[in-house]
């Protein structure tokens, strides 16, 4: 039986190391991920946004503030520190839950202040952008951003 709160600590400490590829190798081909920035992401979706997020990271540092397992499930608290694109200085507080299988992450779901987010990363943009429905605009780049790294648009 893996160690799933082994699994955490990896997760978070490749992030830290900008290493999207070891990250990515820990989720199940057929897993999913979902956040407010992306929405849902399935199978190589997952790895390759975090390929792409921490291959764009200059100075990301990741703190695993907690975390904890419980048979298959699990939760993180996790801080991430980062510039965002125009040079804005984002500190994203996030809570994510975790389901796993067979030594690997099969479902994946963080959850943070959106509307925080945008302010920090998207300043004054950021306090209309942050808001539903004006969310989704957010979202549709993010997911273009991620198409056009997969080679896909």
């Amino acid at each position: 039986m893996a160690d799933n709160a082994k699994l955490i600590e990896q997760l978070y400490g490749a992030m830290d190391r900008h290493d999207g590829h070891a990250m990515a190798k820990l989720y199940d081909p057929n897993g999913r991920f979902r956040d407010p920035a992306f929405g849902e992401l399935t199978g190589a979706e997952a790895g390759d946004m975090w390929r792409m997020l921490t291959g764009r990271a200059t100075d990301l540092k990741v703190e695993l503030a907690e975390h904890e397992t419980h048979g298959d499930q699990g939760t993180a608290h996790w801080i991430a520190t980062y510039t965002f694109r125009g040079g804005r200085h984002v500190v994203n507080d996030i809570h994510a839950k975790f389901r796993f299988a067979n030594g690997r992450i099969v479902d994946h779901e963080d959850s943070f202040s959106f509307f925080r987010w945008a302010r920090q990363a998207l300043g004054p943009a950021g306090f209309v952008l942050g808001l539903p429905p004006m969310n989704l605009v957010v979202r549709r780049q993010a997911r273009r951003d991620l198409a056009e790294f997969r080679g896909e648009s």
